[in-house]
């Protein structure tokens, strides 16, 4: 019987199983990779320092500039909206499109009080806790919709079913995954027959295009609040920053008061509304202005990383992540797959660590994570779902039929329907920079196959 092997649990015990998969035989005439292959690091082409540069020599390194100035314009005419507020990063953006929208819909809070309190908000489950937290930051509670497979991204029969059960919420929160659209034209359908608002967490998917009522647009213009995000790993960078995207100006200049402490227009500090410090450095935006040129350069150069592990996988029984190809064209920002579910080796996770077992013709994501790290090659598993995250455990969770929690006892099975935590269970992302060579990406796929003898 095979000993189970630990993915984590301290440095000394992640050497001694990278020397355990190093002398595997099964991976015998592979050689680890001299430098570490990311799995999306930076890519910079000069003409950021340029930018940089200029701000530094003008003396513009705070939060006004020329910078900033044309990367909001440019931006905002890449994706086809009249308005675009350069914030300190996608988070801010996410909580002040969260705020805006609470405020339209139930009015000013008092300062110390969240926009949302006493309110529930439907929000995509499987993300990245900054498209959840906002809700919590105006005091609101988040209801978690079930994911569906044709994109990994919010189902829509969860969020018909959650408007049944929840009929008076006015507010839903939608990410796109890994840079592929969901399934906006009937999500948004669904919303507008409730009277609810979007916000549309599109931090991954710049870039990405989305057939709406035939007609192609870009996310980022999907919701009735659109945030994108310029973190160190997304499609470009400025290291950090983020945009809110609007057609409203009253309601751009409204997120520049918030992002700039809430200051009125008198001659010394004068406040009417809680502000926060948010306002993208002219700095940052000088690297963003020079990322911009190169944006579709970076998806394609995904899109081919992408293409290719399809290809050189196929013969595996796992599958890439999915995407509708007639209504979307994704980024490609991370390529994922996902292990058939008969090709499942054991595989358990705790808290904070996994366990596996290797079983011939099997896999599992902890065993192909563990190879990767060892030949100095960076993966990921996939986002854990937010219903299933120790803060948010006693929030609602809703599935395509119904409540998802709570449904099985001693003498009730129950469907157990969770699409989130399978893909989370079954799935993994694998490296994807920008910088990576077919030559790279060929010695991964062969790891990759390596683990399934």
């Amino acid at each position: 019987m095979q000993r189970l092997l630990g993915l984590t649990g301290g440095r000394s015990k992640l050497m001694k199983l990278n020397d355990k998969i190093l002398n595997d035989s099964r991976f015998s005439g592979i050689v680890p990779f001299e430098k570490k292959l990311w799995l999306s690091s930076p890519t910079m082409h000069g003409d950021e320092q340029k930018w940089v540069d200029e701000a530094i020599t003008t003396n513009w390194v705070s939060t006004v500039g020329e910078n900033i100035n044309e990367v909001e314009q440019q931006i905002a005419e890449f994706v086809g909206v009249k308005y675009a507020v350069a914030l300190s990063a996608g988070t801010a953006a996410l909580h002040l499109a969260t705020k805006l929208a609470a405020e339209k819909l139930y009015g000013q809070a008092r300062p110390n009080q969240g926009t949302l309190s006493g309110h529930k908000v439907f929000c995509s489950d499987v993300t990245f806790d900054a498209s959840i937290n906002p809700v919590a930051y105006e005091d609101g509670e988040a209801v978690f919709i079930d994911t569906e497979y044709d994109t990994w991204n919010m189902c829509p029969k969860s969020l018909e079913k959650a408007f049944e059960l929840y009929p008076d919420v006015k507010l839903v929160v939608i990410a796109h995954l890994y840079g592929t659209p969901g399934k906006m034209e009937e999500l948004k359908k669904i919303c507008e027959a409730h009277g609810a608002f979007i916000v549309e967490d599109a931090a991954e998917s710049l870039g990405a295009k989305y057939k709406l009522n035939g007609k192609w647009v870009e996310t980022g213009t999907l919701g009735k609040y659109n945030c994108i995000s310029f973190n160190g790993n997304k499609i470009i960078t400025g290291s950090s920053g983020g945009m809110f995207l609007t057609n409203s100006l009253e309601e751009a200049n409204k997120v520049r008061k918030w992002s700039t402490q809430s200051r009125e227009n008198a001659p010394w500090y004068q406040h009417e509304e809680i502000g926060y410090n948010y306002r993208m450095s002219n700095i940052i935006a000088g690297i963003v202005r020079g990322q911009i040129p190169y944006l579709r350069d970076h998806i394609a150069q995904k899109k081919a990383i992408y293409e290719r592990y399809k290809e050189g996988l196929k013969d595996l029984p796992l599958k890439m992540n999915p995407f509708d190809a007639e209504k979307s064209e994704p980024n490609f920002w991370l390529s994922c797959c996902i292990i058939d579910k008969e090709a499942m080796a054991p595989h358990v996770r705790g808290e904070t660590e996994e366990l596996y077992n290797h079983e011939s013709g099997k896999s599992s994501p902890g065993e192909i994570l563990a190879a990767l790290s060892a030949f100095n090659a960076e993966g990921r598993p996939i986002w854990k779902p937010m219903h299933m995250q120790p803060i948010y455990r006693t929030n609602a969770f809703v599935t395509a039929e119904g409540n998802g929690r709570g449904c099985t006892n001693a003498y009730i099975a129950g469907s157990g329907v969770d699409v989130g935590a399978d893909i989370f269970k079954r799935g993994l992302c694998l490296p994807s920079d920008n910088k990576m060579t077919p030559e790279q990406q060929d010695r991964v796929i062969e790891i990759i196959h390596r683990c399934f003898r």
